[in-house]
């Protein structure tokens, strides 16, 4: 079972390293085709868009470099055998946030090609999201001494799915003074 989820594993990060591949030259060809098309006047670009293009291509060079990086699988060359999987790249946390920096950026490239300059205050919600993350999970909770556990919303319906399906029917049953159901002492 264990090599299946490997297996699985690799093929989906073999998929994401394609796509991290394709996604640093796609997004660039695509606003080029764009500015071809709808904006000939915005060609040659003006050295502010140059110079928010680059500001924003090098963190995303380094993240796609990152993920393929770690996310590559080794394989046996004679026997193509499964050496290494990598790591997950479909893990939650950073994982997931570089490929969402990824994604803003490749959103930004293409949207200011074919919309314009002002396309790139979307960039914004990265450093928007990081403050809200930091206000969240560490600020909030040192400042105004609120836990940063989950809200009582969330707790009362974790204890819910706390109890499995067969203890839920047992306790219905003794609800409703069911013969078959015997009360048991609490466990100390």
């Amino acid at each position: 079972m264990a090599n299946a989820s490997a297996k699985r594993i690799a093929n989906q990060n073999e998929s994401a390293v394609k796509t991290l591949r394709l996604g640093m030259l796609v997004p660039t060809i695509i606003s080029i085709l764009f500015r071809l098309l709808f904006r000939r006047d915005s060609l040659p670009p003006s050295k502010g868009s140059l110079a928010i293009y680059i500001a924003t291509f090098f963190p995303a060079f380094f993240l796609s470099n990152y993920l393929i990086k770690i996310g590559t699988t080794r394989r046996d060359p004679t026997t193509g055998t499964l050496i290494s999987y990598g790591e997950d790249l479909n893990q939650a946390g950073v994982t997931e946030w570089c490929f969402d920096i990824l994604y803003v950026t490749w959103a930004c490239q293409i949207g200011s090609g074919a919309f314009g300059e002002w396309f790139w205050w979307l960039y914004m919600v990265i450093p928007l999201y990081a403050v809200f993350k930091l206000w969240v999970s560490v600020i909030s909770p040192m400042v105004l001494g609120r836990s940063s556990a989950q809200a009582p919303e969330e707790t009362a319906t974790s204890e819910k799915e706390a109890t499995s399906k067969r203890q839920e029917k047992l306790r219905k049953r003794s609800e409703r003074g069911d013969t078959r159901v015997k009360a048991q002492p609490a466990r100390k």
